[in-house]
């Protein structure tokens, strides 16, 4: 179970104790006792890293207005409560503010007054503002019933000096807030945990006498119910000088508490002793006196000095008892945390009209989301219908080159018909030609031709031997339009040969061959 730091702020004494419950037992880890000027300063984020040895400090003439050294008294005693708590996770911790006058006020209302058991807190809170002219929250409001059926009311007013100090402390470590589950009444703690611990008999009147260092407290019992309390006492171990104003004020008590005798004095607090239990025995013979024990409580991890002193620490360890009993459901007591304190500690800093919009946001979110992924598989689709349109576009791409090339083809195909046509004519010049010159040579046996070709002008070239001269002239005759261009006479091996150069024009060939 997480640590729980009681932190119980009377005055300017603060008591703070961490306490755990092990195996259905209550074990105080650390307890100690501090001089705090209240209420506490709020602390500057960059006001950090403080650290001083020790557990007690002690700052004397801190009255009147904040001043800048009574500032440094709050900072640095800040500083030690963080150095005594250094060995625990805080941030896992629950804090327990512990209040007592005047940061609550206690208001008795007549059980005759009130109705219906779901009207009562708003029959409080009417009866507070008529009398008292107050108006408070019903967040700031408990209530317990007494001995004689009436209800005392405890309330809170205004900022809680002991809350500021837990949150100037997590400030101090950087955090922006310590876990707060409630805030408590230190009297009706310490009744409750009396009243659990002793055993008193239905008709028995008993008083709890609680002496701290600058205050004290008289709480009345009626068997094990609270019956009344009494006015806190400004006196202390610190001012007090004599057990005897002990005895005058509770006498008045007493008589304003309509209590006609004493069954039972508890006694607990900074001072047990002795001599302050046998002045009650001198006072009141009749009662039983007795110390406040705690047996039931593990103190092995306390220091010495805490263990003789355990009495001390009586309401942080009765709140702590308080505060288990109600986990366990086995007692409900009051709960005085603040509101403000509340919303601090929200996760989401959101007022009602925050938390209406909540489900307007929901929607939006599962709206937006469900768009998004329609988009998505929208966008998938048409992903895909881009691959397929890219890969037809890249067919499409190679039919449009192969028809390119079929119309190259085709707007070839008359060039290559006309040269093929021409091709085909000529060949049957050629052949013309060829049958000619041939027939004659063949004729002839004396001339053969070593040249046959052909100029720009269609003219066809001739060149070759014969061994007759009137040959030359014969063959010349035999070639429509032909002209003998030159004859010389050159000498072939053993023989004489003219050598002969002869044009004619392909055309007349032509003509005759259509």
């Amino acid at each position: 179970m997480k640590n729980i730091v009681c932190t119980y702020c009377e005055g300017n004494d603060t008591k703070i104790a961490v306490i755990s419950r092990e195996k259905n037992k209550i074990k105080i880890h650390k307890a100690s006792t501090f001089d705090v000027v209240q209420p506490a300063i709020e602390l500057e984020d960059s006001i950090t890293g403080l650290k001083i040895e020790g557990d007690d400090l002690s700052f004397e003439g801190t009255t009147g207005a904040k001043s800048s050294s009574e500032r440094n008294v709050a900072i640095s005693s800040i500083g030690i409560i963080n150095n005594m708590l250094k060995d625990f996770n805080l941030k896992n911790s629950f804090f327990i503010p512990i209040v007592t006058e005047p940061s609550i006020y206690y208001h008795i209302v007549e059980g005759s007054k009130l109705s219906k058991a779901s009207k009562v807190t708003q029959e409080i809170i009417d009866d507070i503002q008529e009398s008292k002219n107050v108006t408070i929250d019903k967040e700031n409001l408990g209530y317990v019933e007494l001995a004689d059926k009436s209800l005392l009311s405890v309330f809170l007013s205004g900022e809680v000096s002991c809350i500021k100090l837990i949150n100037s402390l997590a400030h101090y470590n950087g955090k922006r807030y310590y876990k707060i589950p409630t805030v408590k009444s230190a009297e009706l703690s310490l009744a409750y945990y009396v009243a659990k611990r002793k055993k008193f008999f239905p008709d028995d009147q008993s008083l709890i006498v609680y002496i701290g260092k600058e205050y004290s407290k008289l709480i009345f019992l009626h068997g094990r119910k609270l019956k009344h309390i009494g006015t806190t006492l400004d006196i202390g171990t610190l001012n007090l000088h004599t057990y005897d104003v002990y005895f005058s004020k509770i006498l008045l008590e007493m008589e304003n508490g309509g209590i006609n005798s004493l069954d039972n004095i508890i006694v607990c607090g900074e001072d047990d002793s002795e001599n302050l239990i046998l002045s009650f025995y001198g006072t009141f013979p009749e009662a039983n006196v007795s110390r406040l024990q705690f047996d039931e409580i593990d103190i092995s991890s306390v220091n010495s000095d805490t263990k003789e002193k355990i009495s001390a620490f009586s309401i942080p360890i009765a709140v702590a008892q308080e505060y288990f009993d109600e986990l366990d459901e086995t007692y409900t007591g009051i709960n005085l945390l603040p509101r403000y304190v509340k919303e601090d500690q929200k996760f989401f800093q959101f007022a009602w009209h925050g938390f209406a919009m909540l489900p307007i946001l929901f929607f939006v979110t599962f709206f937006l989301t469900l768009k998004i992924l329609i988009n998505q598989k929208d966008i998938r689709q048409l992903n895909s219908q881009i691959a397929e349109q890219t890969l037809l576009l890249r067919q499409n791409q190679e039919l449009v080159n192969k028809i390119n090339n079929l119309e190259g083809n085709i707007s070839g195909f008359s060039q290559t018909q006309a040269i093929l046509d021409s091709a085909s004519a000529g060949t049957g010049i050629w052949s013309n030609v060829l049958n000619e010159i041939s027939h004659f040579i063949g004729m002839k046996k004396s001339l053969w031709i070593t040249k046959l070709s052909k100029d720009d002008t269609g003219n066809i070239l001739l060149e070759g031997y014969s061994l007759n001269r009137n040959v030359l002239t014969e063959f010349a005759y035999s070639i429509k339009s032909a002209i003998l261009k030159s004859v010389t006479y050159e000498a072939l091996r053993d023989k004489n040969a003219y050598k002969f150069n002869l044009v004619f024009n392909i055309s007349s060939f032509r003509k005759s061959a259509q």
